[in-house]
């Protein structure tokens, strides 16, 4: 029998200062050089998720953009969704109420993240403080500009009663996850393609590896969906109410090295 390992990353595996302790790194690798299947799935792009865990020596394929991409350790995508040009019926839809979200896409096969600063929320501007320097920086000054490329993530960051009545409309049609910000507490509207989920990203990973259980590890909202899916599911102490009724257990906070303390444990 085979397990493949699948943790989120923010409030799950990182600390609340966005990085992995020694020890978590140490029993992770340990676990790893054995012949473990560790990954994790991420609502972060594989340009962040690669720096902040820079020490977890995963092997496998990670999950990011909550399932949109399945990316190798080369690089090479296994699994990538994209927006159909429905989605410019909801960016208009968005602006007519005067949300302005941060719209992720690849512009001549280059990744992107596009906004119009003069727009941008308190909630945006603290987000992208946290992003300078990004090469995938795109300042438009136009809503027409935030259509260019192959769109496959809109990030609408604003208060929670402008953002709550578009999470109801269009969560049938896509993948919304409406929730805060684990770091800032700032209300984050997400909308992806209906398929780009953890779950299936997940799945697909366990049929590329052959394993035959899985176990995840989260914290949050977007965790839910793989929670339902896995063998057994762990929420570490500071998870959201919503992700524990899915939980099979619960184990130790991200502070305190949750994660890696099951792992060393368990297995």
């Amino acid at each position: 029998m085979s397990t493949l390992y699948v943790s989120d990353l923010d409030g799950t595996l990182l600390k609340s200062d966005e990085t992995t302790s020694q020890y978590t790194e140490k029993v992770i690798n340990k676990f790893i050089e054995k012949g473990g299947y560790f990954s994790y799935a991420t609502a972060r792009s594989i340009f962040t998720a690669s720096k902040v865990a820079k020490g977890i020596h995963t092997n496998i394929p990670v999950i990011v953009y909550n399932g949109s991409f399945l990316v190798n350790t080369d690089g090479k995508m296994l699994l990538s969704n994209f927006f159909d040009k429905e989605i410019y019926d909801v960016l208009n839809d968005l602006f007519m109420n005067d949300i302005y979200p941060i719209v992720y896409t690849f512009i001549a096969d280059k990744e992107k993240f596009s906004y119009i600063p003069k727009l941008c929320t308190d909630g945006m501007k603290r987000f992208l403080d946290t992003r300078k320097g990004d090469v995938r920086i795109n300042e438009v000054n136009t809503t027409e500009e935030l259509k260019n490329g192959s769109i496959f993530y809109l990030a609408c960051i604003d208060i929670a009663e402008k953002l709550e009545p578009f999470y109801f409309k269009y969560k049938d049609k896509y993948h919304c996850v409406f929730q805060r910000d684990f770091y800032t507490n700032d209300p984050w509207l997400e909308i992806l393609p209906f398929e780009a989920t953890k779950s299936n990203a997940i799945k697909q990973l366990q049929n590329y590896l052959k394993c035959d259980e899985l176990v995840v590890f989260g914290n949050g909202k977007n965790d839910i969906d793989m929670f339902q899916v896995a063998d057994e599911s762990y929420a570490v102490e500071n998870a959201c109410d919503e992700l524990k009724k899915y939980a099979t257990g619960m184990i130790d906070s991200n502070d305190n090295d949750g994660v890696a303390k099951w792992i060393e444990n368990k297995i």
